[in-house]
């Protein structure tokens, strides 16, 4: 039984190196294919009229169901509606939506390609229009999640309405986001709140004083270093880290409380999450709506488009990036988000 278990501590002390290094070569090209994005700023902006989406939706539903006479008629009308807009040269240009979508992990990793898509919207839009974000996040690091909002905020410092609509979630760092917006709409059982900060991370000094191994740490500052995972944490070190959370919890709400004033932000601000129509009720939202059925409604009577900026990657830098995510996603399961280190609003 003594054999095995050596030999399966054995075997698990070799898995866990090669893991390791596997994270640390994918990080290595992860960064480089990043540094270089940031370099070149290489990609296109793809730009996606939502309005003939919808028509071919229509006209392919119609062609399958009314009989030739009933298209004739629909043909003809159409028709006459475009000779009845040439007459009318003159008239006021419609309202043009420009819909953004936004799907952050714990890093908000999305979030350079995302100030370039809000850099290409602002080139255009004017007061008049509008901006849709489609917006899904469970939220996570505070400095990353503070840049996305900043990035939102430029829509309101140029005056553009902008919407946010959330199907899923936008809790925590996602409702950082979100509350930016002139309105907030979201689907019946959407999950959004969570408006707190966390800060998560084992602690092995006693094991390492056990096998009597020394771990130093040398700082200049009284409180360069708060807490540590390897270190002996202080009373006062774990007080002032405390401190540095409540502090970011304040900026949090505050930010909430230049957004959206009407909100009681102090009892929403426990960190609990809500449905849908519960965040209604509580002040967090506008509307109970999901995305397509604003975006369908608003077609109507505006010109929709849909903007994304694609960076243009090699295909060393789309492997690397693809085995990054796997095992980023791979390692979240296993550990679970809010296990991660650092302060993240999750």
């Amino acid at each position: 039984m003594i054999e095995f278990l050596s030999e399966y501590g054995l075997f698990l002390a070799k898995a866990v190196t090669i893991v390791i290094a596997i994270l640390m070569i994918v990080s290595v090209v992860a960064a480089t294919a990043q540094s270089r994005q940031r370099r070149d700023h290489k990609g296109d902006i793809i730009v996606t009229p939502l309005n003939d989406f919808y028509e071919e939706l229509r006209d392919a539903l119609q062609h399958s169901v009314l009989d030739k006479d009933q298209l004739k008629q629909i043909e003809k009308d159409r028709k006459k509606e475009e000779k009845s807009k040439k007459k009318h040269k003159e008239e006021p240009r419609k309202k043009r939506v420009f819909v953004l979508d936004f799907d952050g992990d714990v890093k908000a990793s999305g979030v350079e390609q995302f100030a370039n898509e809000i850099t290409a919207v602002l080139t255009m839009a004017e007061k008049q229009d509008e901006v849709v974000l489609r917006l899904e996040s469970p939220g996570g690091q505070v400095h990353s999640y503070g840049l996305a909002s900043s990035q939102l905020e430029r829509f309101r410092q140029k005056e553009i309405p902008l919407t946010v609509c959330v199907d899923k979630v936008a809790a925590s760092g996602g409702y950082m986001m979100a509350c930016t917006a002139n309105k907030i709409l979201a689907a019946p059982f959407a999950i959004l709140g969570s408006i707190g900060v966390v800060a998560e991370l084992p602690n092995f000094n006693r094991i390492l004083r056990k096998y009597d191994v020394d771990y130093d740490i040398y700082t200049a500052g009284e409180f360069k270093r708060t807490v540590t995972m390897l270190g002996e944490n202080t009373d006062e070190g774990k007080k002032k880290f405390v401190e540095e959370i409540e502090e970011t919890h304040v900026l949090f709400k505050d930010l909430i409380k230049r957004n959206r004033p009407s909100l009681d932000v102090d009892a929403v601000a426990t960190g609990e999450h809500w449905y849908g129509q519960q965040c209604l009720e509580k002040g967090l939202i506008d509307g109970i709506q999901t995305s397509e059925d604003y975006l369908y409604e608003i077609s109507r009577e505006c010109e929709i488009f849909e903007v994304s900026f694609e960076v243009k990657r090699s295909m060393a830098d789309r492997l690397g990036f693809a085995m990054e995510g796997a095992l980023t996603r791979a390692v979240s399961r296993v550990l679970g988000t809010s296990q991660l280190r650092g302060k993240n609003l999750i």
